[in-house]
């Protein structure tokens, strides 16, 4: 059995917004290995639709081989996407959840042998709430930000967390690793 895992970037402010941090090289490639690891990765609407950026980069790449290589394991790595909007995914390797958060989260737990990155603020925060994040992997990157998406956007109950590691890049950014205290099985 895999660990679920949250997996994201932020601001040194705690923003997530994909489009506020640009990743070198070096962070394109610890994510490439990174979903080597994992079987699925659980994604809201806004992340999945913003994680599409990738797909035209398999038949077209664009020259910058850490880039390159993530659009084609990105490409690959099944997606599984919690939306109330969507109603259909047309990339290949996406489908829509049918279960409830929990109950896929736990359901993929068991039936997963790699692990399962959870990359979307919103699922973060529902799974932390449900106390079924075995880790988390909180990207922190050089920038202050002034506003946007909270990482832990309504959490109200305390949790804590127990520091295993942490990654430092070349560009300043840093991975901190940290495990639940309490988490369920």
């Amino acid at each position: 059995m895999g660990k679920l895992i949250a997996a994201i970037n932020m601001t040194l402010d705690g923003f997530c917004d994909h489009t506020l941090i640009a990743p070198d090289d070096e962070i394109h490639q610890h994510y490439t290995d990174l979903l080597k690891t994992a079987d699925i990765i659980l994604y809201g609407r806004i992340t999945y639709q913003l994680m599409e950026y990738w797909r035209p980069l398999v038949a077209n790449p664009t020259g910058n081989a850490s880039m390159d290589e993530f659009a084609v394991v990105m490409d690959g790595i099944t997606k599984i996407v919690f939306s109330r909007t969507l109603k259909q995914v047309d990339w290949e390797s996406a489908k829509l959840a049918i279960r409830n958060i929990e109950e896929e989260a736990l359901a993929l737990k068991q039936e997963s042998g790699k692990d399962i990155l959870v990359g979307s603020p919103s699922l973060i925060v529902a799974l932390a709430k449900l106390n079924l994040i075995d880790e988390y992997q909180i990207c922190v990157h050089p920038v202050i930000a002034g506003n946007g998406l909270p990482l832990f956007k309504n959490i109200s109950e305390r949790i804590d967390l127990k520091f295993i590691k942490n990654k430092i890049f070349s560009g300043g950014a840093v991975i901190l690793y940290y495990e639940p205290e309490n988490k369920k099985q």
